[in-house]
């Protein structure tokens, strides 16, 4: 097929006058427009694919959303512009009050729980006050099998009338009431004790206090009270003056540790000491468990003093004094005496030697002295 311009002309008789740049605009114009149809007749399957050139794959929209190059930030607040106030209340512990809570979360309208009710003291705990000890309470112990137990203090003075304290080193995980029967006991037994003896009491000596243990620290044994924290053991009472008062030593004066004996054995319901078990030689185990009939323990044997043992070897003689006198030596008519009296023999044993040939058993069974 060929295309010239003298045909073009007489096909578009009736633009005589068109010119060729205006020809060419009009067909650039009508390709335009037949791409622009072919285009939109794409989105829509064809009915019958004469060419075979296949429905075309639709594609995803694409929405192209002008993105600024840079995102403006507001300006600074300015120096004299008046505070802010906060309206809203501090959150307590980083967590949103009830009353404020979203109202599209679950459970937004719920009424808030109420607080768990505050634990009520105890009545030795409201009378162990801090005039009388330092003590101040500790959560409940809950150890494995029955150790541990309920109102809970850790003694760390007692506080004597006179406003002076008495510290316990370390201080003592105990029950409140075996905390407060050992400050009655020290206040009003150990300071008249030590006020006789010239001083006041400093320090009490804690042995050992709450531990979860068996008895004696055997395996399998039962339970202990220090493992219900419910005794001390006491080795020695420290003065102001440097004197200790070791309530087993037997240098101390047997007064005084007879005094302690009989205060401790009207306090509490075990006492044992020297005397009771091997385990108890160097301290006194004091505790108020509960029997039957309110039966009591106190094994404690307040040893004498031990003897003064006297020096192996005697004191040297000093030099100034007087030289020791020597006996005389006997005469020699009397020592010749003596010599011939002990060669002689004796009267008793001639019928002896007469009746060696007659009698000669009885000289071999003789006995001899």
């Amino acid at each position: 097929m060929s295309f010239s311009l003298p045909d073009f002309r007489r096909k578009w008789s009736c633009r005589g006058y068109m010119s060729a740049r205006a020809a060419m605009v009009t067909a650039v114009a009508g390709l335009s427009l037949v791409l622009t149809e072919r285009a939109e007749a794409r989105k829509y399957a064809a009915p019958l694919d004469i060419f075979g050139l296949g429905t075309p794959r639709p594609r995803a929209a694409v929405h192209s959303a002008r993105i600024p190059a840079k995102i403006p930030l507001p300006k600074p607040r300015p120096d004299e512009a008046p505070k802010a106030t906060d309206e809203a209340a501090p959150e307590s512990d980083g967590k949103p009050s009830p009353d404020k809570a979203s109202p599209d979360k679950p459970g937004a309208n719920k009424p808030a729980e109420a607080a768990p009710p505050a634990k009520q003291l105890s009545a030795c705990r409201l009378a162990l006050t801090e005039e009388i000890a330092i003590a101040p309470s500790i959560p409940d112990i809950r150890g494995p099998g029955a150790c541990g137990g309920e109102d809970l203090v850790r003694l760390e003075a007692i506080v004597l009338p006179d406003k002076r304290k008495v510290s316990v080193k370390p201080a003592a995980i105990l029950r409140c009431t075996m905390a407060s029967a050992l400050a009655d006991w020290v206040r009003k037994d150990m300071v008249p004790l030590a006020a006789s003896l010239g001083s006041t009491i400093s320090d009490l000596d804690n042995f050992d206090s709450f531990e979860c243990r068996g008895r004696n620290r055997v395996v399998g044994a039962m339970l202990s009270e220090h493992g219900k924290a419910n005794a001390l053991d006491v080795r020695a009472i420290k003065l102001a003056n440097g004197q200790s008062i070791g309530l087993t030593d037997r240098t101390m004066s047997r007064d005084v540790r007879e005094r302690v004996l009989h205060s401790v054995c009207s306090r509490f319901s075990t006492v044992l000491g020297p005397g009771s078990d091997w385990y108890h030689e160097d301290h006194i185990h004091l505790d108020l468990a509960q029997r039957r009939n309110d039966y009591r323990i106190c094994q404690w044997n307040v040893w004498d003093p031990l003897p003064q043992v006297a020096p192996l070897l005697p004191a040297e003689r000093p030099e100034e004094a007087p030289p020791r006198e020597v006996a005389a030596k006997p005469e020699d008519k009397g020592g010749a005496d003596d010599e011939a009296a002990e060669k002689s023999p004796a009267p008793a044993d001639k019928p002896a030697a007469d009746g060696d040939k007659t009698q000669p058993h009885k000289r071999a069974t003789k006995k001899r002295r």
